[in-house]
């Protein structure tokens, strides 16, 4: 990645992103393009790509501890990090310290918090699975009346899912689901022998069922000068090779390569400066992370890309005699109704035969079951509103099946070196509703090292969650014993909300100013040279994994903003 050119605090810049994950990225990238000079600010240290993947290839016996890292390093300072899966000895560095980096929360009622504060953020950790919206999921506010209504329908979207998933290179198999839009894809990655029995089973079983290869940011052939992905291990060590979709890799190089991005990082944004007699922001307050310096920079466009909570408590700590309770939140919808999907509930499960088949490789990806449950707007099918969709991977099982065998020598050797049975994990991420009252606000006595009041979180699963894991339950089992799986162990793993990394609205989109914070252009009713495109816009939370869809009103935001102040629509 070229070097960005170095600040000038005291310019007024066209525009001022705030955060530097795939949404920040893509602001960047979109801004830049149109000619405007940029400043793109990121809380954390400069991460260069390929460079800085410290973890990417190291053997477990190149660790300290094996791979298995310092339990005790774990539990005192990383308890909430730690829970991730891409959390790890090789990728502690792309994590926060847990207790630098407090928030609040009921003892009853956890939220597991995951951050990566550093250039690229999130994008170098993600899981990576793309799926589209559908007018399912866009209508559903309105017809079941949970939320807002979603200003925006899939066919204001589609044409920026094409556009995005282009550039990013998405892998994955047309269905022709009216609940799954099919996109613009790169070659499928294929299914392995016990997926597609598994697969073809369900189907005759349950014709409405149709499980596919997932739909994932990772090349399956070379892709805008990005290799493809050879498969060698964990992509959230991150990926020399670029093979993985991530701001390093795609978004900032492009923006960089046109001489209008400037980037600092190490700058932490306090809150947005409100010009209150143009009723604009007019800048940004920053803290140096290293020096504690306080710094104002000015611009004329702001997005907001520091993820859901990030960019809920700049919002929240944006105060002014003209809004008190945090900037353009006349609606009292600031840090209100977050959500995040839960997951974690599911099956496991042994598939008989096979003995001769065997899967080789370390495919990044995993096999996607689309929503089946209530495709027809506001229908309860099974006691609850809204669906679910599942992910999974069947493979063979290793040596470590017979850690607890018997026998010791030659025997035991001869064991181990044998694959064990076929299995399935197969687990529904489902989708939460919106609640008034999961909300965050500003700690009113205790603030962070750097002076910013914390974020206290409250945020919990009800009745209608709960409903929907019964069933998922249910329907998986059915879905295996009609599949000729056996030895099928049902789980429910009672993880708090968070734990998903899909954390959704606090300033979401609407029709009405009085009920939300953004328009469908994720402008700020109230204040119009503000842009959120992150999580924090969503008005709900579907099924399918958000990024894809934070992606794509990121990239029609910024056409809109760039539209808007060439034909003086937006005058700042």
């Amino acid at each position: 990645m070229a070097k960005a050119p170095l600040v000038a605090p005291r310019e007024v810049y066209d525009a001022i992103v705030v955060g530097s994950g795939i949404t920040g990225g893509w602001a960047a990238k979109e801004l830049a393009q149109n000619g405007l000079k940029t400043l793109l600010l990121e809380r954390g240290p400069m991460v260069e790509h390929g460079t800085d993947y410290q973890g990417e290839h190291k053997a477990p016996w190149d660790l300290a501890y094996r791979g298995f890292g310092d339990r005790k390093l774990y539990e005192e300072e990383y308890a909430i990090q730690s829970t991730c899966y891409a959390f790890g000895e090789a990728s502690r560095h792309f994590f926060v310290n847990d207790r630098e980096n407090p928030y609040l929360q009921p003892d009853d009622k956890p939220f597991s918090w995951v951050r990566g504060y550093h250039l690229g953020g999130r994008s170098l950790t993600w899981a990576r699975q793309c799926y589209r919206l559908s007018d399912l999921d866009f209508e559903a506010n309105l017809v079941d009346g949970w939320g807002v209504d979603w200003p925006v329908r899939y066919s204001d979207i589609a044409p920026w899912y094409d556009y995005v998933e282009s550039y990013a290179g998405i892998s994955g198999q047309e269905e022709g689901l009216a609940q799954l839009p099919d996109g613009k894809f790169l070659p499928p990655m294929e299914l392995n022998w016990a997926e597609r029995l598994t697969a073809e089973r369900i189907a005759d079983a349950f014709p409405e069922r149709r499980m596919t290869i997932g739909r994932t940011a990772v090349l399956t052939r070379p892709h805008n000068g990005r290799a493809a992905c050879h498969y060698c291990g964990p992509c959230h060590r991150g990926c020399s090779a670029g093979a993985y979709f991530s701001t390093l890799s795609a978004t900032l190089p492009a923006a960089l390569a046109t001489g209008n991005l400037t980037i600092r990082c190490d700058s932490i944004v306090h809150s947005l400066v409100h010009d209150s007699d143009r009723d604009i922001a007019s800048g940004v307050r920053v803290i140096d992370r290293t020096t504690q310096e306080h710094l104002e920079f000015n611009g004329r466009l702001i997005f907001l890309c520091a993820s859901t909570l990030g960019t809920a408590q700049i919002l929240l700590n944006s105060t002014s005699a003209r809004y008190p309770t945090g900037l353009g939140n006349s609606s009292d919808t600031l840090g209100r109704y977050l959500m995040d999907h839960h997951y974690e509930v599911g099956c496991r499960a042994t598939l008989p035969g096979g003995e001769e088949r065997y899967d080789r490789g370390n495919r990044p990806n995993g096999f996607y079951l689309a929503r089946f449950r209530n495709l027809r707007s506001g229908r309860q099918e099974a006691g609850y509103l809204r669906g679910y969709g599942f992910q999974g991977s069947c493979y063979r099982e290793g040596w470590q099946s017979l850690a607890d065998a018997g026998g010791i020598g030659t025997d035991l050797k001869s064991r181990l070196r044998d694959p064990g049975n076929w299995k399935i994990w197969i687990g529904a991420w489902c989708e939460m509703l919106p609640y008034e009252d999961n909300r965050v606000v500003l700690d009113a006595n205790e603030t962070d090292q750097w002076g910013i009041p914390l974020l206290r979180i409250e945020c919990t699963f009800r009745e209608n969650e709960a409903a929907m894991r019964r069933d998922v339950l249910d329907a998986t089992a059915e879905m295996l014993e009609a599949a000729g799986y056996v030895d099928i162990e049902p789980f429910d793993d009672d993880v708090p909300p968070g734990y998903c990394i899909h954390e959704m609205g606090t300033a979401r989109m609407g029709r009405d100013p009085k009920t939300s914070m953004l328009n469908g252009n994720n402008q700020m009713h109230e204040v119009p040279n503000v842009f959120v495109t992150d999580g924090a816009s969503m008005a709900s939370s579907a099924c399918q994994n958000p990024s894809l869809t934070y992606m794509a009103l990121t990239a029609r935001a910024c056409d809109f903003a760039v539209r808007s102040v060439n034909r003086g629509d937006l005058r700042l």
